[in-house]
């Protein structure tokens, strides 16, 4: 499985809350694309989520996503860790 790191813009003053709920809609679904949501992080000041997920490809992330309300902007695979 690969892993993507993927970004969504526009979510300037997501609350806590707000960002929770979210994430969980991705959690409900990604077993229907084998996609594993592993962290996600915001800057509500920007408006600029950041989600690190694993899986099949970067279409499966975007499809879960896309069912969950919030479309990706940027997808993106990433091979290496430190």
């Amino acid at each position: 499985m690969a892993h993507f790191m993927d970004v969504h813009r526009g979510m300037r003053g997501i609350t806590p809350d707000q960002f929770h709920q979210a994430h969980q809609a991705d959690l409900e679904r990604e077993k229907e694309e084998g996609v594993h949501f592993e962290h996600a992080w915001a800057d509500p000041e920007s408006g600029t989520i950041y989600c690190l997920s694993e899986g099949p490809s970067a279409e499966a992330v975007q499809r879960v996503h896309e069912r969950s309300g919030h479309k990706a902007d940027e997808i993106h695979e990433v091979s290496m860790f430190v």
